[in-house]
């Protein structure tokens, strides 16, 4: 065994005594949760039950509804809905880049909380008093299943169907470069399980609602290039959520298209919000590190796939992040 297949071992081995050994939990993953978030969410509330462990799963917004056939995503409470009445003590943080992407929820953390933090961003800063990182897993619902699978533990059905939601969504249908032969190993132990991977691929990957629809119209009649076309972006404003009826939710994808047009080396969305600022998310075709572009605006993520956060209107943001992409193209 390598020096470093041992210290993950070692930090699997951590993480499983941090649940094993404490009661009470309190489960979070990052705001705007999308498929990985939910479904490691749902996977450790699944690992926590087998256990026999009492957890409350939470997140700071609501779970899409495109997700909701994971078993116990009705259990995830929206704390902008429902406030906690309580601290805990026993944290575990999911999917989580950084402290600051579990949002509001920390607000419940007791003084002495103890944190498990499990992710597998590049740019995770081991926040937790017990921390499983490993920046190459292309989920963090990969590292749950090697979790689960070092202690001997078998999947079920529901358990199963949300590894491979996570894997699925994560590494966008197994076509980006994070599909390594450990994830297709997973997947088809997943499928010998029970899972309906084409069912799955069909309903997140394929089908799109009308109001999605309508929004990616508006976006792309906005869509624009550098001059020398290496860098694409589009926008959206809080109108256009409103006048098409689409959601957060529906904004999931939307930056690809950005980024799928030949010779695009940088994909760039800009949604404005109603607080005055622009979140930005990024993709990358390889050449550009957007992870250190976002962490220059105070964000973070992966090599080819990042986001932040900036205060300011969409008009005003847009060349300065473009600049910005500019110089990591060189």
């Amino acid at each position: 065994m390598t020096e470093h297949a041992a210290a993950y071992v070692r930090q699997l081995e951590e993480a499983y005594s941090f649940m094993a050994s404490r009661d009470d939990f309190l489960v979070v993953s990052h705001v705007q949760p999308d498929g990985d978030a939910i479904s490691s969410t749902v996977l450790i509330g699944w690992l926590l039950g087998r256990l026999g462990k009492r957890a409350v799963l939470v997140n700071e917004g609501a779970v899409p509804s495109r997700l909701s056939y994971l078993t116990l995503a009705d259990s995830i409470t929206c704390v902008k809905e429902h406030p906690l009445d309580r601290s805990f003590t026993h944290i575990i943080s999911i999917d989580c880049a950084d402290f600051r992407r579990i949002g509001i929820v920390s607000q419940s953390f007791a003084e002495d909380a103890q944190l498990l933090n499990i992710d597998h961003h590049p740019t995770n800063d081991a926040f937790g008093t017990v921390n499983l990182i490993r920046p190459d897993a292309a989920a963090t619902v990969e590292i749950l299943y090697d979790l689960i699978a070092h202690q001997g533990i078998e999947l079920d059905l529901e358990a199963a169907t949300a590894v491979y939601t996570g894997l699925l969504t994560d590494t966008g249908g197994f076509r980006y470069s994070n599909t390594t032969p450990h994830v297709m190993e997973i997947a088809s132990e997943l499928l010998r399980i029970g899972v309906s991977g084409n069912q799955l691929a069909d309903h997140l990957l394929e089908k799109m609602t009308m109001p999605q629809l309508r929004l990616l119209q508006r976006a792309l009649s906005r869509l624009s290039f550098t001059d020398d076309g290496r860098i694409s972006w589009l926008f959206i404003e809080p109108a256009d959520l409103a006048d098409t009826g689409a959601t957060g939710e529906d904004l999931e994808g939307l930056v690809n298209y950005a980024l799928n047009v030949e010779g695009v080396e940088v994909g760039i969305l800009y949604k404005g919000t109603e607080d005055g600022h622009t979140k930005v998310s990024f993709r990358s075709a390889g050449k550009a590190n957007v992870a250190a572009v976002a962490q220059t605006f105070g964000g973070g993520g992966h090599v080819r796939a990042a986001g932040c956060r900036i205060e300011g209107q969409v008009p005003d943001v847009i060349s300065m992040v473009v600049e910005s992409v500019r110089r990591a193209l060189g």
